[in-house]
């Protein structure tokens, strides 16, 4: 096999357009026998062989730069990278990242696990090369719905000022992970579905016609009739396209003859999402990532349904239900319809639900236009993804105390998908905000109860944040009555120490108060349902009368929940109470199996035990 051959882009250089196309069919074979045993991404990268081969044969990487944005539609790039070996490894302990990391690979340029970043680093990337008279070449590869980013535009406007020499290719697959929204998804394809453009998609005469000095007649009325890149002109780039990203024959000599020019540079090129496999190209969006393991010939997953919800279908139902009683209710996602569970919101009330793209920031902003106008908008994002937004939840939201809802998913240790998606600091940049009201549930139960909560707060802007995955599996109630804010929860009681939890680390607390109990010490367990308002009323009692605390969290120590408590207690003038914080330690976690790196992050039911008996010593 080819591909087995190739070790480094180097090895790409020595082969014929047959070969590479061979290569290619070969690349998308392995793709689908390991993703179809381990988890992925997968439509995503079925769509980007072809430009990875183009790029990494026409450009001199490492020393050229390639800048993937999304990250997860550059498994092409790792196996071209000498990566090919460990790809099954992908996204496991110890394994290759399913994203772009330096510190992987130094043909991974700039790390990234979210969007529309490629273009500003790029730019940064250019500007450095120019400070100091190097001469390589940069080149961002932004798609998957990146560019409906508004740092994408952002990085744009400045590089037309700028002026670096520097290549943007526009990987347009009409794909996020979801739908691409917007009117500019909708421009492109108006574009890419005329006649001109189907004649272009043919040959790449047309575009090689553009790249020549005289461009000639064929060009110019080529962008008489479509003009596809007014706007990216008008931002200062040189546009070519739009071509056939799958095809090789019209990839590399366009490519070839794009590098020789100078200035920035716009590429627009069309791709199929999950192309070369048909499950993937008729459900892009199911296949956007595979759980594995599935049915090669049906697509079919073979690993049984869990009988148990997960937190995302609990909110969504409940979610669904609620509206139907208060029609005030409105649903905002940042291109995560499927992810966040606001799909199923969208069937029933589609004139209710909004889809702003990737774009977190305007996406909060508009929540809180929402609001002002007695709306009560839930904008459901992954916990990693409202980072992005934290001066719009600031500055929009909570200095005018508007009525926001924030539903936060994937929060805590989401695993596979590692750093750059890890829920973890969510706790520590809420509770720091005058004005917002920070909820977490122990079980799929209480988050009906917290959606309920919020949904009937007045005060101001509250959260709830719940974990990836399936629920505990409790019965569920159903009458759902809110919670009375800022009140916590004892569900075990003890003398000896006192743990205070909360979210999914009280059922690892209440399994290490049995492991104790065994051991002659008893436990208090308390789940504090609130980090903010932080429940002091039970809390310092508790603390002074037991002596011995622990906290724990999946969120970071640093000026996390077990800050709060301490915090509380030096208010109170309790300093005679031995006090350990447990949750996710001043580092970056790798990708890994979540129970496993709750354990290395010494947050589990064993290390919560271990803790409280170091007390007794």
């Amino acid at each position: 096999m080819l591909l087995e051959k190739i070790n480094s882009p180097a090895d790409l250089k020595t082969l014929e357009l047959d070969e590479l196309k061979t290569l290619a069919e070969e690349m998308r074979a392995y793709l689908l026998t390991v993703l179809s045993e381990h988890p992925g991404h997968f439509a995503p990268n079925f769509g980007t062989i072809e430009l990875a081969i183009a790029l990494h044969t026409i450009f001199d990487t490492p020393r050229d730069k390639l800048i993937w944005d999304i990250g997860h539609q550059a498994y092409p790039h790792k196996l071209l990278t000498g990566r090919r070996e460990e790809f099954p490894t992908l996204r496991q302990s110890g394994g290759i990242s399913g994203f772009l990391s330096r510190a992987e690979s130094e043909y991974d340029v700039f790390g990234a696990g979210h969007s529309s970043t490629s273009i500003a680093a790029a730019l940064g990337i250019a500007t450095a090369r120019d400070l100091i008279n190097e001469t390589y070449k940069v080149v961002a590869i932004i798609g998957d719905g990146g560019l409906t980013g508004g740092m994408a535009f952002e990085a744009l406007n400045a590089a037309g000022d700028f002026r670096n020499d520097m290549l943007v290719i526009l990987n347009d697959n009409n794909m996020s992970i979801s739908a691409t929204v917007g009117a500019f998804s909708k421009h492109f394809h108006k574009v890419t579905s005329s006649p001109q453009y189907n004649f272009l998609r043919s040959s790449a005469k047309g575009l090689m016609n553009m790249i020549s000095a005289d461009a000639g007649e064929i060009a110019r009325k080529i962008e008489a009739s479509l003009k596809p890149g007014t706007l990216f002109e008008e931002f200062g780039f040189r546009y070519f396209g739009p071509l056939d990203g799958n095809d090789l024959e019209a990839l590399i000599p366009v490519l070839k003859g794009i590098r020789r020019l100078t200035g920035p540079i716009l590429l627009h090129v069309v791709t199929e999402k999950g192309r070369g496999y048909a499950p993937a190209v008729e459900d892009p969006v199911g296949f956007y990532s595979v759980s594995g393991p599935f049915n090669l010939k049906t697509g079919k997953t073979t690993k049984p349904k869990p009988a148990t919800l997960t937190y995302t279908e609990v909110f969504s139902q409940t979610l669904i239900e609620l509206a139907k009683r208060d029609t005030r209710i409105v649903g905002v996602t940042a291109a995560m319809p499927g992810g966040t569970g606001l799909d199923k919101f969208a069937e029933v009330f589609p004139s209710r639900c909004f889809d702003i793209g990737l774009a977190e920031q305007s996406a909060v902003t508009f929540a809180g236009g929402l609001a002002a106008q007695g709306m009560r908008p839930v904008a459901a994002i992954y916990s990693t993804f409202l980072q992005r937004s934290y001066d719009q939840v600031l500055h929009d939201v909570c200095i005018q105390n508007l009525p926001v809802i924030f539903a936060l998913d994937r929060s805590g240790l989401v695993g596979a998908d590692g750093p750059t998606h890890h829920g973890v600091f969510d706790l520590a940049y809420l509770r720091s905000i005058p004005n917002m009201v920070v909820m977490a549930p122990k079980d799929e139960n209480e988050l009906q109860s917290m959606v309920k909560t919020a949904l009937v707060y007045e005060g101001g802007p509250i959260a709830f944040r719940y974990p990836r995955g399936t629920g505990i599996g409790v019965k569920m109630s159903t009458e759902l009555q809110p919670l009375p804010i800022g009140k916590s929860e004892i569900v075990r009681e003890g003398e000896d120490v006192l743990v205070i939890a909360i979210g999914n680390r009280v059922y690892p607390a209440l399994e290490a108060a049995q492991t104790l109990a065994d051991s002659g010490i008893s436990a208090t367990v308390l789940n504090a349902r609130f980090v903010k308002p932080l429940d002091t009323e039970t809390i310092v009692p508790l603390a002074e009368r037991i002596g011995r605390v622990i906290t724990v969290e999946d969120g970071v120590v640093m000026g996390g929940f077990g800050s709060a408590v301490l915090e509380a207690l030096a208010a109170a003038d309790i300093t005679d109470v031995q006090v350990t914080n447990l949750g996710i330690p001043d580092e970056f976690i790798e990708h890994g199996d979540a129970q496993h790196l709750y354990a290395l992050c010494q947050c589990d039911a064993t290390a919560i035990a271990r803790a409280a008996k170091m007390m007794f010593r």
